[in-house]
């Protein structure tokens, strides 16, 4: 289990990270979200131990993380732009991570494979892509007991994606690998991810199962027999728009509750909208005053 316990940390004068709390269950695949400066990456680093927090403490099985040489054995942090020096080409990076961990030769050759990554060839002369996909392959080849990754799916086409997502489960069902992954492909974080928690302000502004709060909010197309007009609606909305006599709502609430007052309402039809992570995260951002 990962424990963050009022963990703090700023920039000089910029208070980055400001008394951030969250449990993670060990196994569980956990998507980390926020707008870009919400302290993601500084949250990746500091629990890879990485950097130092400036108070608060990073728990990985009721141990400290920073300076913990045989913690990190099981923590394989992989940022969203990988160091390499001028040289370096995938088989020396093998021989490198090779070191430090029981790296699977096999894992690697099946996403050898898959991506068509080659060997000897100096990682300069990839494309962003293709350098994704290598360090995706390395990542998942040193099978780690804690991954985390800093906006796992950037660079990466559909494909790649997807059997990146099915290497990932794999790990998870094998070593109970639990994943922390950084990421704005919200669409992606919601096919994979049992947890989620949201930063905004240095803090955690939501955290807790992605299913759960996806069943928290109702989505409803409405037709009403006249003009629809945001007071008809007797809703705290998280989101509203209306169209001549159309309104789509999105209401955090009791689903039956929500029905009833719209029936209330004599509506010419009510049709019910599954609610995706993406329009539960814009809708968030947007009550706190991020998008107009």
């Amino acid at each position: 289990m990962i424990e963050l316990n009022n963990l703090q940390k700023s920039f000089e004068e910029k208070r980055v990270l400001d008394g951030i709390g969250l449990t993670i269950p060990n196994g569980s695949i956990f998507g980390l979200v926020g707008i870009n400066g919400a302290g993601k990456s500084t949250l990746l680093r500091l629990m890879s131990g990485v950097l130092r927090a400036d108070g608060g403490s990073i728990l990985f099985d009721g141990e400290e993380i920073f300076e913990n040489e045989q913690k990190k054995r099981e923590l394989f942090f992989l940022p969203d732009d990988p160091f390499y020096t001028t040289g370096t080409t995938a088989e020396k990076l093998i021989d490198l991570y090779s070191t430090f961990y029981n790296f699977d030769q096999n894992v690697f050759a099946e996403f050898e494979q898959k991506f068509s990554i080659r060997r000897k060839v100096p990682i300069r002369n990839f494309s962003k892509g293709m350098k994704r996909q290598l360090f995706i392959a390395i990542a998942l080849a040193c099978k780690p007991r804690y991954l985390l990754l800093d906006e796992a799916f950037d660079g990466l086409d559909p494909l790649a994606r997807l059997e990146f997502k099915r290497g990932l489960i794999d790990l998870n069902e094998e070593m109970n690998c639990t994943a922390i992954i950084s990421s704005h492909s919200l669409r992606e974080l919601e096919d994979i991810c049992s947890g989620f928690a949201l930063l905004d302000g240095g803090k955690v502004a939501d955290a807790g199962d992605l299913q759960g709060a996806l069943e928290r909010v109702c989505k409803f197309q409405v037709a009403l027999p006249h003009e629809a007009r945001r007071e008809d609606f007797p809703f705290d909305c998280l989101s509203f728009e209306a169209t001549g006599k159309v309104a789509k709502l999105i209401v955090r609430g009791d689903r039956e509750e929500i029905v009833k007052k719209l029936e209330a309402l004599s509506p010419l039809f009510i049709e019910e909208i599954p609610v995706d992570f993406e329009e539960l995260f814009l809708c968030e951002v947007k009550a706190r005053g991020y998008l107009q």
